[in-house]
């Protein structure tokens, strides 16, 4: 089992890396399809999240693509309420109707990138409304914190809808949101004595994903071709989502 994991989790983050997301919602639907204990599914996917966005996180800095006033404007709420939701205790039939949800939408959000979101440059709005941004990313991170999903891929096209800033500035604020929420829905499990890893298990599969996420951030969109990825990716999700939902 260990080797079909290591081998899915390389590609998962060899793909989403290179386009500043972590892959939180493929490796819990992974996770769930091999019937995984559910407190380690959460603790093994929030510690695969920050492992590849944070090379991300510097590379996206280093090019000037991370605009901290932004980051700090979008994780302000994002973090604390990250930690809320995963210190809350969830049983586990609660947790996979959550995660079914939140699979399920994750999908909806891959689709609706793939098939409608154009791919052209983005002029950033004059103004934002930093305070309903921050509002929606706390939202976010509530449910980051209770699934263990990074956030990232939830917030991307709210942020492109809005025209909140330019495509590579996107890239590297989802980067720097998965990163933080992850970190603070690892320190609310930690809180809560829930943190479960078992480094048999969560090891080699933190090995794959460093591998795939540091291979991924320095391959070129043309050599990957991301809306086949997005693609396929959308139908693991769904499914994964859709029988958590069905059970």
């Amino acid at each position: 089992m260990i080797t079909e994991l290591c081998l899915l989790f390389f590609l998962v983050a060899l793909a989403y890396s290179a386009a500043g997301f972590g892959g939180g919602s493929s490796y819990l639907a992974i996770l769930a399809l091999w019937s995984v204990d559910f407190q380690l599914m959460k603790s093994t996917a929030l510690l695969c999240n920050v492992a590849v966005v944070i090379g991300g996180v510097y590379h996206f800095y280093r090019s000037g693509h991370l605009p901290l006033k932004k980051a700090w404007q979008l994780s302000l709420i994002s973090v604390p309420l990250a930690f809320v939701g995963s210190y809350l205790p969830l049983k586990q039939a609660t947790f996979f109707l959550l995660l079914g949800v939140a699979l399920t939408l994750a999908a909806l959000v891959m689709c609706y990138r793939l098939f409608f979101e154009k791919e052209e440059p983005i002029i950033p709005a004059d103004k934002g409304n930093g305070v309903a941004y921050g509002v929606i990313g706390g939202a976010i991170g509530l449910l980051s914190g209770m699934t263990g999903i990074g956030g990232g891929i939830y917030l991307s096209p709210v942020l492109r809808l809005g025209k909140y800033d330019t495509a590579k500035n996107i890239a590297g604020l989802s980067s720097f949101f998965i990163l933080v929420n992850s970190i603070a829905g690892l320190c609310g499990q930690a809180a809560k004595q829930a943190i479960i890893f078992d480094w048999k298990f969560t090891g080699p599969l933190l090995l794959s994903v460093v591998i795939g996420g540091q291979i991924g951030a320095r391959m070129s969109a043309k050599v990957l071709k991301p809306r086949w990825v997005a693609g396929a990716t959308a139908v693991l999700i769904l499914y994964a989502g859709v029988r958590m939902l069905l059970k």
